[in-house]
């Protein structure tokens, strides 16, 4: 089972995201939903909600296509049914990934 951790360095992200560092750094600029904490070094450290709102970005920028204008449009109209969707399409992929795996195991 995944441990849930509470705080992630802006290099987990964007692992996580597969994206660079430096997009995380110019997404937080551009989107009003980013704040991560800084620590007493001044690295950013995300939280789950960070991460969250992240993925949800990510939807929309980089698989839907949205330009940023359109996807800050789009978080302030719809930003809960957005969630749910994010997440409902994180699960999915998730559980693709599991059966893929099991299927390769047979």
């Amino acid at each position: 089972k995944e441990t849930v951790k509470l705080y992630y360095s802006i290099g987990e992200v964007a692992e996580i995201l597969d994206v660079n560092a430096s997009l995380l750094r110019f997404w937080e600029k551009e989107f009003d939903v980013l704040k991560p904490q800084k620590n007493s070094k001044g690295n950013r450290i995300y939280t789950q909600k960070d991460l969250k709102n992240l993925r949800l970005i990510h939807y929309l920028v980089k698989e839907r296509g949205f330009t940023l204008e359109g996807a800050k449009k789009k978080i302030k109209e719809e930003f809960k049914q957005l969630h749910d969707k994010a997440e409902l399409i994180g699960t999915l992929k998730d559980v693709k990934s599991m059966l893929l795996e099991l299927k390769d195991s047979l």
